[in-house]
């Protein structure tokens, strides 16, 4: 389907946008062939936005549970390297 339009087309086809937005399709509008615009589900824009706290402030919190944290670490050594 189509993601990408000019902001005529857009104009025209509001509706279909919108509703393509909406189903998840990120939609790009375009101004004289530049991307200009971008059209997201309200989903996508609350995750986009949400306020991220302070790990600090997290491990601070009281209600935390430890349980709640992944604290595994990686068996990942790195990669080889000649001197």
């Amino acid at each position: 389907m189509k993601s990408e339009w000019q902001l005529q087309e857009a104009k025209v086809n509001l509706s279909k946008l919108i509703k393509r937005a909406a189903a998840g399709e990120v939609q790009v509008v375009t101004v004289h062939g530049k991307p200009t615009a971008v059209v997201v589900s309200v989903e996508e824009y609350a995750r986009l936005t949400r306020h991220r706290e302070k790990l600090s402030s997290a491990l601070l919190d009281p209600e935390l549970a430890i349980d709640d944290l992944d604290l595994a670490r990686s068996g990942d050594t790195g990669r080889e390297l000649e001197l």
